[in-house]
């Protein structure tokens, strides 16, 4: 319901009794005043419907407003009650094209004249009502219906209403976008990139492209900020709430509404990113959907929702895409980027993007990217720019080549000068622009920071003190906001607004619910920052975020990147603190782990300072836990997470809390085994079961076996990595599973278990887990998944040395892989399909194709098996000296590091090689040999075991010894009972008829 008295920009809204209420106030002197007039009658409108709502539920018949606007300078409205009758109140300058055009609005809505309508075009959106005969005017009028907001945004759009310099110097760029849109019309996507130093006009030429090519096009734009590299997905945020029409004052049942209307409309076949766009605008309902998922899929899911609806847009019109300042955009918004661009060789998709030179990406390589380098005006343009803003009165001529020699061209900085020397009052105006002091007596400021500096010194100190509070709230700010932070009186505030618009420090933007305001440009922001006091400068960071806090206290969720930078910049510490972890989980849930290491790493930096506690301790301890996580995320053996967990394990000692203290072991555990301290990680590992096993916390004692059986399997005790991961997927279970940490431990015993079932002589029985661990991933179409599975079919593929079908299962590894910018299975990818290359007789490419792969894979634990599939491939290839050189090399690692599971191959492949020399090395050989089956036979890896002894065999057999190799092969192939059809056993079966068995 409505107070007695609203103010809605300049306007106001009073009760006059019995549910009657007027609209009023003067006109200002302002360009833009229709739209601001517009403003208010649709806030206005939306009070309105609350209020009918209000009288609905205690009874009574609702209210229907009508509002006529005719130039912004009469706001007229009715109210008609459920018994029909009307009220007119008309305000201000009454006239009668205003209130006849208010009595031809449709009930609920808002009428406007021609006149009004040109004012504001694109501000709004209109619905013609056709030419109408009004009492007292000779011809018809046209009128039009207001329905909504229309696309108009941004400083440029909005600076139009109150006249943009002359656009000059930029034709070949425009050209080159004119028809790049025409390649991306006809479904061959396109890039183009505006790369300049600040002023040149990036965002300006963009403007003015959209404005001659958006007509058959729909135009999504995201706009980065200065802090914004610590925020993830802040552009793309503000993207998807622009697509969705999602309002500031949207409630989450109206966000869910508005998000599942507007894809099911699109297709249905996209209901299946809902939970990953709720995510990311504040939707709790998918939380739960979304928390057993580990952190990768969730990731990558996400940035595959945001394209698939886009790709899928795209169908049914064109887009225009642009992103501004990526200087400034943060790690997530870069990835969805990069799959975007990936992907963008055969949508209807123009994205613009615009970046500083010190921005770098990975783009230029793409055969449908254009860079276009904004350079400063040539001396020409420049001449035609400043002739536009000053006229070409003579007396200005020498003062126009000062100001292209001072700012080189660029055109932001040229209006800054010119804007500067108005204000000192060495350039009037009557008609084109005259010099009224003598040039020799002008001071032209030698940088455009100094000539914000000297502008702002200028403004009368309310304003100047009102400037430097916005540039402490940032670079857009709302009314509402502002009204708590600078404690002044609305009458006060509207004025000294009203004068930095004037003055064009600012600019209004329009909003649904309240208005909002940006800076004209990030410099005037940084200069406005700067030139305030530091203590001052603390205040009112607090009094922003306590204005956040209370202004917001039911959607904090969308405002704790802010609250988190407003209160480290206050000094209010444990504030401060609270906001950064909560920013920092927020950022890990939306699969950002950088953001998320940035805040946490700053909260804990901060958390120094409170004073020593148990609750300080959880705090901290909860704290590390997530920034761990962050870094397990990005790189499991990151050493980072070394004095992370140190330090927790240390807090929940001192705590004694058992739960905590099994967290922090599992993980410590987990990170000793990646870093090959196989001791130590057994150790801590058996400490979790030993807290955990009494309570029976059946996800700790699971994670701890799937730890201890993916650590014996590097180590080659094979039966006892098969005891522990069983148990671990026993008591796992199917799913789904409770955190993303819980999925990943799974996933992992999974993968290892199929190695293992493989070397234990069960090659039908890995076979099938790998088949079902694919099939899943293929139903669960998430794309890092189905990337594992597949890695794991094609390296049980390997190891069955089935060169075909590792071969297909690679290709579409690599396929997938690079599509998304997975580089570890890419690289994984690539080392397969050169094994399976050089196995099929080209060896010189497959060869060259694993030695490339190789050094993304060193340092990894698997580093060994990879040296073992390389060197036999050289052994294959009669490369003899380099196959002994990689054999060598593998050896003297698995000495150093302890993981003994690919040790029996490593002796095997070296005694083959020492067979084909010439002479062969027939002892040395033969001693190889049978240590890789001694080895096989004491790790219970009987596929080695096999493969060891065939090899044992036929050298036998050349040696006259026929009838040992053939006893030896008869014994070990008869163990087997299953896998028959592999070229191992059938190579055993072959070798055993040509002995005579």
């Amino acid at each position: 319901m409505i107070d007695a008295v609203h103010r809605y920009d300049g306007y106001i809204v009073q009760s006059t009794g019995d549910g009657i209420f007027a609209l009023f106030g003067a006109p200002v002197a302002h360009e833009d005043h229709p739209q601001r007039a517009l403003y208010a009658a649709l806030r206005l409108q939306e009070e309105l419907k609350r209020y009918s709502a209000k009288l609905r539920e205690d009874g009574n018949l609702p209210i229907e407003g009508r509002v006529g606007v005719n130039t912004g300078q009469v706001v007229v409205r009715s109210i008609t009650t459920g018994e029909g009758q009307t009220e007119y109140t008309p305000i201000g300058h009454t006239t009668n094209l205003a209130s006849r055009i208010q009595a031809l609005a449709p009930t609920g809505s808002i009428a406007v004249s021609e006149q009004t309508r040109k004012f504001v075009e694109g501000y709004f959106r209109f619905k013609a009502l056709g030419p109408t005969k009004v009492k007292g005017v000779s011809e018809p009028v046209n009128v039009y219906e207001v329905t909504g907001l229309g696309p108009l945004r941004t400083r440029l759009q909005r600076a139009v209403g109150r006249g943009l310099t002359r656009f000059v110097g930029r034709e070949p760029e425009l050209a080159q976008m004119r028809r790049a849109l025409e390649l991306a019309r006809g479904g061959h996507g396109q890039i183009v990139a505006a790369m300049g130093e600040p002023g040149v006009g990036k965002s300006r030429l963009f403007f003015e492209f959209k404005a001659v090519a958006q007509s058959d096009c729909l135009v999504l734009e995201a706009y980065s900020v200065s802090h914004g590299k610590a925020s993830a997905y802040l552009p793309v945020i503000d993207l998807l709430k622009s697509y969705f029409r999602i309002a500031a004052e949207d409630d989450e049942r109206a966000r869910l509404e508005k998000v599942a209307g507007k894809v099911v409309i699109l297709d249905r076949t996209l209901e299946d990113t809902l939970p990953y766009l709720h995510s990311l605008l504040g939707i709790s309902e998918s939380d739960d959907l979304l928390a057993a998922l580990d952190p990768q899929t969730r990731r990558r899911r996400t940035l595959e929702a945001i394209k698939r609806i886009l790709v899928r847009e795209c169908l049914s019109q064109p887009l225009i895409v642009i992103f501004e300042d990526l200087h400034w955009i943060d790690s997530e918004t870069q990835a969805l980027l990069n799959l975007l661009v990936d992907g963008l060789a055969i949508a209807r998709i123009l994205l613009l993007v615009n970046y500083r030179p010190e921005y770098h990406h990975q783009w230029g390589s793409k055969t449908y990217y254009t860079q276009l380098r904004l350079d400063p005006l040539g001396k020409e343009s420049a001449q035609e720019l400043l002739t536009a803003l000053m006229g070409d009165d003579e007396s200005t001529l020498p003062l126009k080549h000062l100001i292209i020699e001072r700012t080189e061209g660029n055109p932001f900085f040229m209006e800054e000068m010119i804007q500067a020397l108005f204000e000192h009052g060495v350039l009037a105006r009557n008609g084109p622009a005259k010099l009224v002091k003598p040039l020799n007596e002008v001071h032209v400021p030698p940088t455009v920071q100094a000539i914000l500096a000297s502008r702002i010194d200028r403004l009368p100190a309310a304003e100047k003190e009102l400037l430097q509070t916005l540039a402490v709230l940032g670079r857009e700010f709302s009314a509402v906001v502002i009204k708590h932070v600078a404690g002044k009186s609305d009458e006060e505030l509207e004025r000294m607004l009203a004068a930095l618009q004037l003055a064009e420090f600012i600019y209004e933007q329009p909003a649904m619910g309240d208005v909002e305001y940006t800076f004209k440009h990030a410099l005037t922001l940084e200069v406005a920052y700067n030139s305030v006091l530091v203590q001052r400068r603390r205040l009112q960071h607090e009094r922003a975020a306590q204005a956040i806090e209370a202004l917001f206290s039911d959607r904090l969720e969308d405002h704790l990147s802010e609250l988190a930078h407003h209160y480290d910049r206050s000094g209010n510490v444990r504030k401060a603190v609270e906001y950064l972890g909560r920013a920092g989980r927020l950022a890990a849930q939306q699969m950002a782990h950088s953001e998320a290491a940035g805040y946490l790493k700053r909260a804990l930096e901060l958390l120094k300072h409170l004073p020593d506690n148990a609750d300080r301790d959880r705090q901290e301890f909860d704290l590390q836990m997530g920034l761990d996580w962050a870094f397990f995320v990005l790189n499991p053996a990151d050493p980072e997470r070394e004095p992370v967990l140190l330090r927790a394990r240390e807090l929940c000692e001192q705590l004694g809390e058992d739960a905590k203290q099994m967290e922090a072991l599992l993980q410590l555990a987990y990170f000793r085994f990646l870093r090959r301290e196989y001791g130590v990680a057994r150790e801590l590992a058996e400490r979790v079961l030993g807290l955990a096993e009494p309570a029976q916390p059946t996800a700790m004692v699971a994670g701890a076996h799937s730890v201890l059986g993916v650590m014996a399997y590097f180590l080659g005790q094979i039966e006892a990595a098969r005891e522990h991961l069983e148990l671990a997927l026993a008591l796992f279970g199917p799913g789904p599973f409770r955190t993303f940490g819980e999925a990943q431990y799974a996933q992992t015993a999974t993968n290892h278990l199929t190695a293992t079932l493989l070397l234990l002589g069960y090659p039908a029985a890995g076979y099938r887990k790998s088949r079902e661990f694919l099939d899943g991933m293929r139903r669960l179409a998430d794309p890092a998944s189905l990337c594992t599975a597949l890695l794991c079919e094609a390296v049980t593929h390997v190891v069955l040395r089935d060169r075909r079908t590792a071969m297909e299962r690679a290709e579409e590894l690599l396929l997938i892989a690079t599509e998304h910018g997975l580089r570890l299975h890419a690289a994984l990818a690539a080392f397969v399909r050169g094994w399976a290359l050089a196995d099929e007789e080209r060896g010189q490419e497959g060869l060259a194709e694993m030695s490339r792969a190789l050094p993304a894979l060193e340092g990894m634990a698997t580093t060994t098996r990879f040296y073992s599939h390389l060197a036999d491939s050289y052994r294959k290839n009669r490369r003899l000296e380099e196959g002994l050189a990689t054999v060598a090399t593998a050896l003297r690692e698995t000495e150093r590091s302890g993981e003994r599971m690919v040790e029996p191959e490593l002796y095997r492949v070296k005694g083959e090689l020492l067979l084909m020399r010439d002479p062969p090395d027939e002892a040395e050989a033969e001693r190889c040999l049978r240590t890789a089956i001694d080895v096989a036979r004491h790790q219970g890896a009987r596929l080695f075991e096999l493969r060891a002894t065939v090899s044992l065999a036929r050298m036998l057999k050349q040696q006259d010894e026929t009838e040992q190799g053939r006893q030896m092969l008869t014994e070990i192939y008869n163990w087997f009972t299953e896998g028959f059809e592999t070229a191992d056993l059938k190579d055993a079966k072959a070798l055993l008829d040509e002995l005579g068995t």
